[in-house]
């Protein structure tokens, strides 16, 4: 089992929990739970797997799906230990977000598109499994919103660039470029970092209409 498997798995596992976090907030019975949890951890792998004509991962590699019940199951057992689901939640989510750009990226490398490219397949892939949830919990998805979230995966893929650039080896990129992802949401949280709105406060949209 190769390293980028064993992160990939990683990742599978940290976006299952936050899928069922999402879907125990929401009251689910057991087969939303699961179905959130599936779509959370490879809707964007989904996406990014289909867009460079490769096959599904989980699809080929059943690992997948047996871990995806797995956490389900670990998940909805330990719930009460997963106390302030809404922590818990965002853990989850910030750590398969830092997993799933670098994975993205290195797999768009791997096909011998640019860095931009590169880029934005690493961002589908952290981002667009989270979009599937929110939209089936009927929340607005977090990269719809102001918050730092789709900005930290850009610059996570672009820190793995610079750093190939110096020639570092490509286990350590992961890594550091993994970790930045990572702190960049949680510092953004943390010190309450927003992008700039285009709304002035109090503003009425419909006034526009």
């Amino acid at each position: 089992m190769d390293y980028l498997l064993i992160l990939d798995i990683l990742g599978v596992v940290s976006f299952s929990i936050s899928g069922v976090l999402s879907a125990l907030k929401k009251k689910m019975d057991a087969f939303g739970i699961l179905i959130i949890a599936f779509v959370t951890s490879v809707g964007g792998g989904t996406l990014r797997d289909v867009l460079l004509g490769l096959p599904v991962m989980w699809m080929q590699n059943l690992l997948y799906v047996h871990v995806i019940i797995i956490s389900t199951v670990f998940a909805v057992i330990f719930r009460k230990k997963l106390s302030y689901l809404r922590k818990s939640l965002f853990l989850f989510d910030t750590l398969g977000i830092g997993l799933y750009t670098v994975i993205g990226v290195e797999k768009g490398i791997a096909q011998g598109f640019s860095p931009i490219i590169c880029i934005a397949l690493g961002t589908m892939s952290a981002c667009f499994g989270g979009v599937i949830r929110d939209i089936l919990c009927n929340e607005i998805p977090q990269i719809f919103r102001k918050e730092i979230y789709a900005t930290a995966c850009i610059l996570g893929g672009l820190s793995y660039f610079v750093l190939l650039k110096l020639k570092l080896p490509v286990s350590l990129i992961f890594i550091i470029s993994g970790l930045i992802v990572i702190s960049i949401r949680l510092s953004a949280v943390i010190f309450k970092l927003s992008l700039p709105s285009i709304y002035k406060k109090d503003e009425d949209i419909e006034d526009y209409w």
